[in-house]
């Protein structure tokens, strides 16, 4: 039978017992975990085999495949643990990737934007049945074992900040802000002036909201811009360039685009961070899959594919860090707090939504775990001299803004205004 040779060869450790539509059983591999994997349909044995990467997924959001004796987690991560399997559309879909890529990725301004609504647009109450208080909707950092989801995003932002070398009265570009956390969090904790851009309508009516709220609004403002369109109306704007979870839907062939419009709006001294999820193997293909049903013109590369863009655009790399597990981590609370909320986000959509995003969080997290993901943050300037030639500043700003979270006052970076990076002093 094709679809037991498939499946074997996708097996890592575990038995696979495969019940087909007539009764028939079929057992693949030895040992634990042993698992059932029912089809309740004839199609979905050829589905299976034609393109296994996209029609396994569908087939578990209409019900058509289940799993006995574990869950969807336990069979994908039984799965994901051997060798890669595509299918026979998949391999020759495969073969003209790089081909193809181009055009999964083009993604121009009104693409982009919707692309972006695809996703973002699905409502606040969603979002907050499994997010942290702050509604950080990107890899937490966890800074030891057993943290919290909602201290490892307040980790998460204070490691980005002291990356930012912050001073008051500093003006900060926030590209993808998100429902505005970490435009609130830069501008409570620093004392900057922050604008935050999306693409996305919900978040941009949320984050204004949370901004009044904070009584932020006279220092944090939030528009729906395309980073291209407003770095034509911003040239050397910005102090400060920040963005989270934003990269992984500007596309290869717009990689430049993206960096020369992060040089032009920052100034002279200018410094900006880049955090994005990665690929530790190399180039590859987005999973058809997630490309469909989740983020549409969406591809995380590898740093083989965006270093080289940066020093084409004419700024620097001054420090780049590789977070590996954090990401898997974040998914695993994600995927918890889901589950315990699922029939919340069922009554808001219906059980195929919460199917199609169980099947996302459980895939994603084990991309981290087993296929080589990473999350990468990338901090570029303009010049040599914007920050300091040691990264001694960002363990002191990050020691500093958590006693201010902690109530106690404090001023970002060393206890003191820092002088602007490119003087004498900073470099020493």
């Amino acid at each position: 039978m094709l679809l037991v040779r498939l499946l074997a060869a996708a097996m890592g450790d575990g038995t696979l017992d495969l019940v087909t539509v007539d009764g028939k059983h079929h057992r693949i591999g030895s040992g634990l975990p042993k698992l059932t994997l029912r089809l309740h349909d004839r199609a979905v044995e050829r589905d299976l085999l034609i393109n296994p990467r996209l029609r396994f997924g569908e087939a578990y959001m209409d019900g058509r495949l289940s799993v006995e004796g574990g869950s969807i987690y336990d069979l994908l991560s039984m799965l994901m643990s051997g060798s890669e399997v595509q299918g026979a559309l998949g391999r020759a879909v495969e073969t003209l990737s790089p081909l193809l890529r181009r055009a999964q990725q083009y993604n121009p301004m009104r693409r982009s934007r919707q692309n972006v609504e695809h996703h973002y647009n699905l409502s606040r109450q969603f979002y907050e049945l499994f997010l942290d208080r702050d509604m950080q909707y990107s890899c937490a950092y966890f800074t030891e074992p057993g943290l919290s989801l909602d201290d490892a995003q307040e980790a998460k932002k204070r490691h980005i900040a002291a990356k930012l070398l912050l001073v008051p009265g500093m003006r900060v570009l926030d590209i993808g802000c998100g429902w505005g956390g970490m435009a609130l969090y830069l501008a409570r904790h620093s004392g900057a002036r922050v604008t935050g851009i999306t693409l996305s309508s919900e978040q941009l009516e949320v984050a204004k909201r949370r901004a009044e709220e904070a009584g932020l609004a006279d220092r944090v403002t939030f528009e729906l811009r395309d980073y291209r369109e407003f770095a034509t109306a911003h040239p050397a704007a910005f102090d400060r360039i920040v963005s989270v979870g934003m990269f992984e839907h500007v596309g290869v062939p717009h990689y430049r685009n993206y960096f020369d419009a992060v040089r032009d709006m920052l100034n002279d001294d200018g410094v900006a961070l880049v955090h994005a999820i990665g690929r530790l193997e190399g180039p590859g293909a987005t999973n058809p899959w997630i490309r469909k049903y989740i983020f549409p013109g969406g591809y995380s590369p590898a740093l083989s594919e965006v270093l080289p863009v940066i020093e084409r655009s004419g700024l620097f790399t001054t420090d780049l860090e590789v977070l590996r597990m954090h990401y898997a981590e974040t998914l695993r609370h994600w995927r918890s707090r889901f589950d315990a909320r699922r029939d919340e986000a069922k009554a808001l959509y219906d059980e195929r939504f919460c199917r199609m995003w169980e099947f996302y969080l459980v895939g994603a997290e084990l991309a981290f775990r087993l296929q080589g993901h990473m999350v990468f943050q990338v901090q570029v300037a303009r010049t040599l001299g914007a920050v300091p030639l040691t990264r001694d500043y960002m363990v002191n700003a990050e020691r500093h803004l958590a006693d201010a979270s902690a109530g106690i006052e404090a001023t970002v970076g060393t206890g003191r205004k820092l002088r602007p990076a490119h003087t004498p002093e900073s470099a020493t």
